[in-house]
This record gives C-alpha cells, structure tokens and sequence, in this order.
C-alpha cells in the first residue's frame, strides 16, 4: 500500500484469514471460469467543505470524520483508547489508541469473529449499539448491546489489541451499558431501560444502576432509578441513554444523551454525593447542543451528544462526543462523527459548550506530548491508496453482517471477490468490503476485471448506506450486452438506472466523484475515459432520508444472478 495517509496492516478476525486460506485460488476473471471480480487498487480522495484551517497547536474536528458514532473513551496511563458503535457491519466495534487525543491509530476491531454475535436476519441499524470501553487491574472492558442479537454484554481483553473474549451475557433489558468503577472497589453499570411506570409518551425512557461483579461477569443486587424521563419530566423530555457515571471530589455525575439522535440531540448532567442517589440536574443544562442556533449559518454542526469525559494525568478534562455536518439543511451522508472539545468546570459543574456557541472545527490541542500521526483520513483535505499489495486487509475494511463463509482473498495485488449474498438480503452476507466515506467531496476509484454471464450478474463499487438505500455503478449484463451501469435503490425499492452504456471487454476503470447530494460516474474502457453520468441525486443516501443510525461505505461489490453462482 502507498498512501497519502498510509495506513497499518493490522491482523484481521480469524473469519477473515480463514477467507484468505479458503479462497486460496479463487481464479482470476480472464484466466479461471468461476465468476469472481478482481479488483486491482482503491484509492481515496476527500476534500474539504470547509474552508477553516488548524494553525500552529491547533487541531480539527471532528477527530474521526465519517460514520463513527457514539464515542466512549479511557485513560490508561499515558495512552487514551476509544471505541465507536458498528451496528451489523463486520468486523466490529472499532478501537483506537492515543496519545494526545487528537491523533488516533485504529489497533483492533473488538468483533472479529462469527462466534461473538451474528447479525444474520438484523437490518443495517441494528445489531451493536453504544459501546463502552474501561480498565481495572490489568484487564480491559467493553461493556454493549446487540440488538436483536443478545442484547447486553460484556467482553474482555488483557491486551486491547485484541484477542478479545466471547461475550458475556449480562441480564437486564435496555441498552447503552457502561461500567462505572468506584474507588471502594465496587463496581456498577448504568444503562437506559424503560421507565418504572408506564411510559407517559413516546421516547420515555429512565437510567437505571446495579452493581457488577468483575468474577462472575454479572450484575448483582437490586437495580436502582436514577433518571426518569430526563432533566424535567414535566416537559417530555426523550430518549435519555448513552449514560456514564464519574466521580470528582465530593460528587458523583451522571451524564446522558436526551432529545434523540437528530438535530434536538443534547448532554445533560446531574450530580449526587451518593451513587445511587437521588441526582439533581444541573440548573443550565444541556451542557452540550447545537439546537438553539441559527440552521443557515455557516458551516454548521448539528446533532451534537452522546458524549463521554475524560481526565488526563495533570487534570485536563475533555469531551468526546457525536455531532453531524451536513452539506444542506438537514442532509449528510456520511454519517455521526467523533469531535473532541475541552471541558470547563463551573461550580462544580462540568460544561462542554455554553447554549448559543457553536462547535468551532478548529481549536487548541490538548497540552498533551503529540503523539504518531494518524493513519487515518482527517476532516480535511487527505487521499490515499490501497494497491491490496499484501495478504491482508487493513483494519479499516468492513462489510455488512456476520460472513458464513468466505467471500474474498487478498493476493498479488488483487481483491478477489465470489458471489454470495445480493444487497438488501438480510439472510445472507453480500460480498461486499468497503471503507467509510469521510468528506461529503470525494472521489473514490477502482480498477475491476468482471465477466457478467448472464443478466443480472454484477460488480463494481457500491455506495451504502443501508439495506434498502444503496447505489451501484460498474459492469452487469442487460439483454445479453455488457454494460457500464449505475443503479439506484431508495428505501426497499426496486433498482432503478440512472445511466449506462454498452463496453467491451472485461477491464474497467471506475470513478465516482461526490460533491455533497450530487455525483459523477466517470469509467476508462479501451483506452478511452467516459464519462457516465454528469449529475446524479444522491441525496437518497442521506440519514434524513435513508434513516437508521449508520453513514456511507464505499467499496467493491459482486453478485451473480440466481443460478450463476
């Protein structure tokens, strides 16, 4: 690999080097005749939308740009880990190390096996919700839901680079778990759930507490209401979750999200000198939101919460947290990102943003020793290339639910990939690795080699947002002709084309060219570059219109129509 941004090689999940030995000659279009799609090199391009630039001691948000949601992080020592929710996409549960907070190194994917969870039959915002990431004598945590399949766990590792364990059930209802670690040595998870009344309105939730027990890997003793509803019932208030507890001084905190995942989206605080309280909230709640600016002002974040603190070792305390960036109104591709901002503590009251201040894209780095670059795309300006040179993918590569075999191999500077699953199957695992789209502009390429058989067979990239929101463009057969095509498919419904044009031969070059809810096809057959399609709507492909919880991955893609497989 050659990159603007190089990125480390880490060892994948032992499904995945189980594809590489079982794939181990997958035939190569041209020289077999088994119907796979090689695809020759991937590179990234991505611009910024924004014209803000990070001065000297300065860094940017968002620190993870792209679908990276629901950010929990710890201090160990001098490194910092984070971790970020991943639904049904595989591996999962990504995790980072850092040194400054700013510069962040993926070192693991938490799941990287099928026996930890399967996502088979789940839709694409289902499966694992709002991890949470701790330490205590020797041994890591992540403590998180899986919804529709298991509900909450916990897994461990001695080394956060993985192996982590299988999961270990845990029994109670809700999601959002996280562990709470007390200075007498108990510990507590704290988690949404339903209220212990009926449910007053829609989106009336409670935070509830019980202890762990570390040994058995299971809550102990009665559970406890810290929250009802939010800051003040009276108002109906929602969708309270993502909670942690801290302690500073005298008080126990708690901090939640409230007022869902869109553009009402908050932090809230309370505080207590018991852990289980009874938490008052804080008086100038919420401590963070973008809900009460301006929407046309420019260069806007919106959605902002979820958020987690943590202290550095001379008593810095800072937020990590999710907000959004849309290119129009209320429309974003590329999912809920990871910001980073400084906590300032009021009367004993931490605050992330004042009400009425808007989240600035550029501000002081942490006084903090720096720490190795990222490898990892930034907000701003950044490409690289991936020449699939190795044996193995880079740990950025994910795919859509649990594989049940393997699907793809990596060798002599290809990625092979056979049929198996069609997109929006939820049966089945499609064959289809990708990478998150982290700037609204963007250009994504491929070199491919298909042979389409029959109708219907295809391969090229896919723009993902979801099961029933995608977009195809590469090579498929239609009457018999080879062709050139790009295919939308908008909330479950069927394919429709937006453009092709009929190529001979089975060697294409692919281009697509985002610029926020618009995008260019471009393709070099023969020797010669075409351009597809100058202007497609790819709005479709945006959360408020998609829905669901996840942001765009780009990748390759191939499936052969029924019988040809």
């Amino acid at each position: 690999m050659r990159a603007g941004t190089v990125l480390r090689r880490a060892p994948l999940a032992i499904v995945i080097a189980a594809a590489l030995a079982a794939c181990a000659s997958p035939g190569i279009p041209g020289e077999g005749n088994d119907g796979a799609a090689r695809f020759e090199r991937f590179s990234y391009t991505g611009r910024s939308q924004d014209a803000v630039q990070a001065g000297p001691g300065e860094y940017r948000n968002p620190i993870l740009p792209g679908y990276y949601p629901d950010p929990s992080v710890a201090r160990v020592g001098d490194d910092y880990y984070l971790i970020n929710s991943s639904f049904t996409n595989f591996p999962g549960l990504p995790l980072f190390r850092s040194r400054d907070l700013v510069n962040w190194q993926q070192i693991a994917n938490v799941l990287d096996r099928p026996s930890q969870f399967s996502f088979q039959g789940i839709g694409s915002s289902r499966g694992i919700y709002a991890p949470d990431i701790s330490y205590r004598d020797g041994l890591f945590y992540v403590v998180t839901t899986c919804v529709d399949c298991g509900g909450n766990a916990v897994l461990t590792a001695t080394d956060p680079a993985g192996p982590w364990s299988e999961p270990h059930k845990l029994a109670f209802g809700g999601i959002d778990p996280s562990i709470f670690w007390d200075s007498d040595g108990k510990a507590y998870i704290v988690h949404n759930d339903a209220p212990a009344e009926t449910p007053r309105y829609d989106g009336h939730r409670a935070i509830w507490l019980q202890e762990f027990d570390p040994k058995a890997m299971q809550v102990v003793g009665p559970r406890t209401l810290l929250v009802n509803g939010g800051v003040d019932l009276a108002t109906k208030p929602i969708w309270i979750e993502g909670p942690h507890v801290f302690r500073r001084g005298r008080y126990y905190y708690l901090m939640a999200a409230e007022g869902g995942t869109g553009d009402r989206h908050s932090e809230v605080i309370f505080r207590s000198t018991s852990v289980r309280g009874p938490f008052e909230p804080y008086r100038h709640n919420p401590i963070l939101s973008q809900r009460n600016l301006r929407a046309d002002r420019p260069d806007a974040v919106t959605s902002a919460g979820h958020a987690k603190l943590v202290e550095t070792r001379d008593g810095q305390w800072w937020a990590t947290f999710l907000a959004t960036r849309p290119y129009e109104g209320d429309l974003y591709n590329i999912g809920r990102e990871t910001f980073l901002l400084p906590v300032t503590w009021k009367d004993d009251w931490p605050v992330i943003l004042e009400d009425g201040k808007p989240i600035p894209l550029a501000a002081r780095k942490p006084a903090l020793p720096e720490g190795p670059r990222s490898q990892l795309p930034s907000a701003g300006d950044t490409s690289y290339i991936d020449e699939f040179d190795g044996n193995r993918l880079a740990a950025q590569w994910i795919g859509v639910r649990t594989p049940a075999q393997p699907f793809y191999r990596v060798a002599g500077g290809g990625l092979v990939l056979r049929s198996a699953g069609e997109l929006g199957d939820l049966a089945r695992t499609p064959a289809f690795i990708a990478r998150r789209q982290q700037h609204h502009s963007a250009t994504v390429a491929t070199s491919l080699h298909f042979q389409p058989v029959r109708d219907g067979d295809r391969a090229g990239l896919v723009a993902y947002q979801s099961d029933a929101s995608h977009l195809f463009y590469g090579l498929t057969r239609v009457h018999g002709q080879t062709v050139v095509a790009a295919y939308a498919r908008q909330k479950g419904q069927a394919d429709r084309l937006l453009a092709s044009a009929p190529v001979t031969g089975a060697a294409v070059d692919l281009e697509m060219i985002a610029e926020g809810g618009r995008m260019r096809f471009r393709y070099t057959a023969g020797g010669a570059q075409r351009e597809l399609l100058a202007d497609a709507d790819i709005t479709f492909l945006s959360t408020s219109k998609a829905g669901g919880f996840t942001g765009t991955l780009i990748g390759p893609y191939v499936w052969r129509a029924a019988g040809n497989q």
